[in-house]
Parts: structure tokens; C-alpha cells; sequence
């Protein structure tokens, strides 16, 4: 007999259709999988075996070939043990073949007992079951609530393979349903922790800084001593950025799913992301790569904060590969026989010594690096990736007394509140463009929407001879400096906004006109 399931394989974070065929026949017992299956794939031959067994189905002592179509779309993981036991029961009359469940796909990996595991990248797997028309989807019970994400698909979790072919031989009539998920009641929710912008005292020049850069998402690099309050600021970023829209949520959502990393049973995430790699990271952990391309914590940042601390101790090509991310907002990986693009729109905030042993400059302790070693540690930053930093700020040493004076009005919440009403004038101004900040404007559309008044623009063609900018530094300071207006309620931009975006340009280590 022969029957099919539907299901889905993923690239990347596509979801691309798989019709599970199997085939049985009366002949010497022989059991394989056809289709570009890898080795995952070809290995739940075994984990099929003993799940249908152990779940007190017969395992038919016949000829059996499972075809996983197309035959030319390479097929990775073990989220297909599900939908092929379940051809196989059909195939073998253990479960009714009929019309209505044909409208019902599947996706699990299975255990030797028949239970039902979790799997990477539920959602994209539903939104490509979806797309494609069918009406509902049976899946692990703890990946039911990220699945039911998708509007109008019917959701089945299920926790072993009974279960499963219950739901199969019903066509899903009378079956369990994921609850729908309130999204917007999840992103209401108010931020927890115990970190807030209030806890940082002094430092206000750094602050002013740091909430122009959320602003308008811009790149910023951070240079001071050792304990100077670098990684304090950087983590506390997130708690001042706009909350995330139901698209952002889904998005960041869909790329932690499939690089498994969404918590069992968890629906959606609604803040912000803060990755923060260590300096020894490889490239491909940081931009994504592998074998099998994987999400790296550029892309595990998007939409969030990426915060590199040491940021010079960074391997260097892995550095260099954050250049394309950084300008494009995306990271293409290509192999031999697929090329997959993940989302990267980043905030990039890198924190660095200004010299190796880190006092350069601080009033309380004496630098000891030569002079050739402090040039040797700035000059592991290439200019082009300066380039794409848009503000560089100084964080000194506070004062032994500016440790205990606190700023409690300047709460998370209030700065949040004035980097969001900067945020939707940009969006205004923006709409129809494809960038939803200041940063992320092209050359076009800093000629073409942002208004400079006379005074402006004489200062920043005063600045580009005197400090020697290249024509892409000026347009992140004109950027800079529309964001400043953004955050004062003013259209044009004044000579005011752009004497501060220059500060921002020249100041911090490593910092050059370029």
C-alpha cells in the first residue's frame, strides 16, 4: 500500500514542502529512505522502528521505502520520524488513509518508547505548512504554543505517537487544539529584572550619548578603564530601546527557534535581545556559517543589542565579517548546495580598553604600555569597520564621590519613553522607504529627507576639510545629528545637532575622519 504525510523541511529559516511517501510491499523485509536524506534523516529508520513497536503498533516484516519528496531538496534533522511512522501506519492500514487527513501535516522526532520530542524551528516549519494550504499541523506538545502563532492553521500537540495517530485517524475532528496565544497581552507585559538606567550614577555625558544612539539604532563604541561601567550600560540598553511590534517579536522569535534556542513550551519572545559573545568566538560563531548554516550571534542579536566586549581581541576575521551585516542588515552563507540569508538589523555597542593595560589617559593609575603598544592595540580595528561605528564615546573613571550620587528620575522607563517618541517621528519620515531608523538610511534618502538648515550645512562642510571625513562619515553625522533633532521634536536639523553629532564622531579610541 502506499501513503503520504505532509511535512516540512527548513533552509535556513524558509520552510520548503515534503511529501513523506511510504511504500510497502510484500517482499524480502527491507526498510530505506530515499529523498537526500542525511544522516539524522537515515538514522530514524531505527528510532521508527522501536516507536511504533513500543507503542503496540506492527511493524510490517515487508519491503519498505520512504521517498521524502523532492528528491532534490536535502533533507537534515530528525523532525521527519514523525510524519514517516506515521505513512507507515497509514500505509499499513494501522491508521485510516482517508481525505480528510490528508489535510493534516507533521513534524516531531521520536523516541525509542513513542514519545514525541521537540524540535528546532516550529514556527518557520507552521508558517511554511501554512503557506502552503494545509489546514493543520500536528506537533510536539512543546512546540505547540510557538506554532500556534500562525493565524488560521489548527495546531495539534501531541506528546507520543498514539496520540499522534489518533489525531490522524479522527482527521483531527475531536482533537486537542493549541490554545490561540495573545501576543499583544505577552507584549504588554512589563519588562522584569533588576537592572534599570537609573542605577548608573554620574556619567551623564555617556548616557546622553548611549540614548541618542538607541534613538536612532546607531552603532556605538565605547571606550574607558577597566571598571569604569562599560558592560553596565551595554546590558541595560535593551530596557531603554522602543518595545518590540508583534512583527519584530515573531522575527527575533522565528531565528531562536531554529537555532534552538527557544525555550520548551515558550510562545513568544518580546524583549529585545542582548547577545554578548566572548572574544574568543570563532567567525562562524559570530556571523553564522557551518555545514549546515546556522544562525551566529549576529543574527541571534537582530533587532537588539549585539555587545561586543575587548572589542579588539575579536579574531580579525571575524570582525571583518561584520561589515556586510553592519551595512546590509542581513548575512548571506552560501555553500556548495544551498546559499541561506538571515535577518542581521542590529545595534552593534563594542567596549574596549584604551590601551592594553587599560589606563591610558585615567587619573588615578599610571599607564605602563610603550607607545608602539598602544598604536599595535588600536590599529587591530580596520577603518572600514570604524567607519560603520556612528558614535564613539569616552567612559571615564567616576570620582569616588559621583559612585553614590543617583539619578532616579532618569528611570528605564522614562528615557524609554522619549527614545520611543524619537523613534515614531522617524518611522513617520521614513514610511515607504524600508528603513525603520535613522541609521539605517541609504545615501538617497539622507539627500533626499533629511533638512539641514544654512548653518548646518556651512559647519559640517567646515568639518569634512578640517577633519578630513570621507563622504560616508558625513552622512552618519548628518544621521547623528538628525536623530538629536528627532530626540528635540525639531524637523530641521540646526548646527547645534550637528556640533554634537561630530563630538560623537571624534571622540573614543581608535577614533580617525574616515
Amino acid at each position: 500500500m502506499l501513503a503520504s504525510v505532509p511535512s516540512e523541511a527548513l533552509t535556513g529559516l524558509e520552510g520548503h514542502p515534503v511529501d513523506v511517501e511510504a511504500d510497502v510491499v510484500a517482499a524480502a523485509p527491507t526498510f530505506s529512505i530515499v529523498g537526500l536524506p542525511d544522516a539524522a534523516v537515515q538514522e530514524s529508520r531505527e528510532r521508527v522502528r522501536a516507536a511504533i513497536v513500543n507503542s503496540s503498533f506492527e511493524f510490517p516484516s515487508r519491503r519498505i521505502t520512504v521517498n521524502l519528496a523532492p528528491a532534490d531538496l536535502r533533507k537534515e534533522g530528525p523532525s521527519f520520524d514523525l510524519p514517516v511512522a506515521l505513512a507507515l501506519l497509514q500505509a499499513t492500514g494501522q491508521v485510516p488513509s482517508v481525505d480528510r487527513a490528508r489535510g493534516i501535516a507533521a513534524v516531531g522526532e521520536l523516541g525509542l518508547d513513542g514519545g514525541v520530542r521537540c524540535v528546532t524551528g516550529a514556527l518557520a516549519v507552521a508558517e511554511g505548512v501554512h503557506r502552503r494550504g494545509v489546514a493543520g499541523l500536528v506537533v510536539p506538545a512543546q512546540n505547540a504554543a510557538e506554532a500556534a502563532l500562525v493565524a488560521g492553521l489548527a495546531v495539534y500537540p501531541v506528546r507520543d505517537l498514539r496520540q499522534a495517530a489518533a489525531v490522524f485517524a479522527a482527521g483531527g475532528a475531536g482533537a486537542d487544539r493549541a490554545a490561540p496565544v495573545d501576543a499583544a497581552a505577552l507584549l504588554s507585559t512589563p519588562p522584569s529584572g533588576d537592572v534599570d538606567w537609573s542605577d548608573i550614577a554620574g556619567q551623564g555625558q555617556v548616557k546622553r550619548a548611549l540614548e541618542v544612539a538607541v534613538a536612532g539604532a546607531h552603532n556605538v563604541l565605547m571606550s574607558g578603564p577597566p571598571g569604569a561601567g562599560k558592560t553596565m550600560f551595554a546590558r541595560r540598553l535593551p530596557g531603554i530601546m522602543p518595545p518590540m511590534s508583534l512583527d519584530e517579536a515573531i522575527a527575533v522569535t522565528r531565528v531562536h527557534s531554529v537555532a534552538g534556542l527557544l525555550p520548551a513550551g515558550a510562545a513568544l519572545i518580546v524583549r529585545r535581545p542582548l547577545r554578548a559573545p566572548h572574544h574568543t568566538i570563532s567567525s562562524a560563531g559570530l556571523v553564522g556559517g557551518g555545514a549546515t548554516p546556522r544562525p551566529g550571534e549576529v543574527s541571534l542579536a537582530h533587532l537588539g543589542v549585539l555587545f561586543l566586549d575587548e572589542f579588539p581581541e575579536f579574531r580579525l576575521s571575524a570582525l571583518e565579517g561584520l561589515r556586510q551585516p553592519l551595512e546590509d542588515g542581513d548575512v548571506t552563507i552560501s555553500r556548495a548546495l544551498t546559499s541561506v540569508r538571515f535577518p542581521a538589523r542590529i545595534m552593534l555597542v563594542a567596549a574596549m580598553n584604551p590601551c592594553p593595560c587599560g589606563f591610558r589617559g585615567d587619573l588615578e593609575r599610571e599607564c605602563t604600555c610603550p607607545s608602539y603598544r598602544v598604536r599595535q592595540y588600536g590599529s587591530r580595528l580596520s577603518g572600514p569597520l570604524l567607519d560603520r561605528i556612528d558614535l564613539r564615546v569616552e567612559v571615564p573613571r567616576l570620582a569616588s564621590q559621583e559612585r553614590r550620587v543617583l539619578d532616579l528620575e532618569d528611570t528605564s522607563e522614562v528615557v524609554r519613553a522619549r527614545v520611543t517618541a524619537a523613534r515614531e517621528r522617524q518611522l513617520a519620515r521614513l514610511s515607504g522607504t524600508g528603513a525603520y531608523a535613522n541609521a539605517h538610511m541609504t545615501v538617497r534618502h539622507v539627500r533626499r529627507l533629511c533638512r539641514l538648515d544654512p548653518d548646518a550645512v556651512r559647519l559640517l562642510d567646515r568639518a569634512y576639510e578640517q577633519l578630513h571625513l570621507s563622504a560616508r562619515a558625513c552622512d552618519r553625522v548628518v544621521k547623528v545629528a538628525q536623530t538629536i533633532a528627532d530626540l528635540a521634536g525639531e524637523e530641521a536639523i540646526a548646527a547645534s545637532h550637528v556640533a554634537e553629532g561630530l563630538t560623537y564622531r571624534a571622540h573614543g579610541a581608535g577614533s580617525h575622519g574616515g
